[in-house]
């Protein structure tokens, strides 16, 4: 079979805002073809992030954080933040009901939730972000991008609440390509960054609460997970280094 440059470049444009070339014959199942590469695209933002980071942190750990955390922004477009605010919304709106909850997520506006889901999601990544530099522990970086979209992988095999993107996903079935990557990331982690080895109890744990707060996923909730476990990921690395130091 013939390689397929379009799936790489379609997980590239998707999930970030770097510069690609434009696909001119795109149709809906493309997108979903293109899934196995979102870890690929993790590593990529992983290597921008650290690249970005090691001369920031000669400086203070500080303007480290404040430097990945901007980038980091930039660099997905807020993508994954504004899914994590939809669901903060609907959650905080549905009082247990699943179509409230799918009614609020299509509001574009922002409520307090959701402004409130942002801030604590910012401010928890700021701090870790510096306390990881402080413990020159930011070698984390290169994987955690790559472990937060390789959970769309799974999380997308749980049912669609909705027609749009998620159910886009959600036909995807092929497990393959979720393995080898699963293999490649637990062997990179084992030898750069051990306390991200929590990863896919972390995505696990993450699909089993979808499953039993709301019966299934979104897009938004894909988003969602993506900031969930980044957050989770640089919590892990930061705690465990801070245990074997001491």
């Amino acid at each position: 079979m013939m390689f397929d440059w379009r799936k790489p470049v379609l997980a590239v444009q998707f999930l970030t805002r770097l510069p690609t070339p434009q696909i001119v014959d795109f149709q809906p199942g493309l997108l979903a073809a293109a899934a196995p590469w979102f870890p690929v695209v993790g590593l990529l933002i992983g290597a921008f992030l650290a690249l970005l980071g090691s001369w920031a942190n000669l400086i203070d750990p500080w303007l480290f954080a404040l430097v990945v955390f901007l980038a980091w922004t930039w660099i997905t477009g807020g993508l994954h933040l504004d899914g994590l605010a939809d669901m903060a919304d609907g959650l905080g709106a549905a009082h247990r009901d699943p179509e409230r909850f799918l009614a609020v997520l299509k509001d574009p506006h922002l409520g307090s939730f959701g402004v409130l889901a942002l801030i604590t999601q910012s401010a928890a990544k700021l701090v870790l972000l510096m306390l990881l530099a402080k413990q020159q522990a930011w070698l984390a970086l290169l994987l955690i991008p790559a472990w937060a979209r390789l959970g769309v992988l799974y999380w997308s095999r749980l049912p669609a609440l909705a027609s749009g993107m998620a159910e886009q996903f959600a036909w995807q079935k092929s497990s393959w390509s979720l393995y080898i990557i699963l293999a490649l990331l637990l062997a990179a982690s084992y030898f750069l960054a051990p306390p991200v080895l929590a990863a896919p109890l972390l995505i696990w744990a993450y699909a089993k609460w979808l499953m039993h707060k709301l019966g299934g996923m979104t897009g938004d909730c894909l988003g969602a997970g993506i900031e969930i476990t980044e957050t989770g990921l640089l919590c892990c690395a930061v705690l465990l280094k801070f245990i074997l130091h001491y």
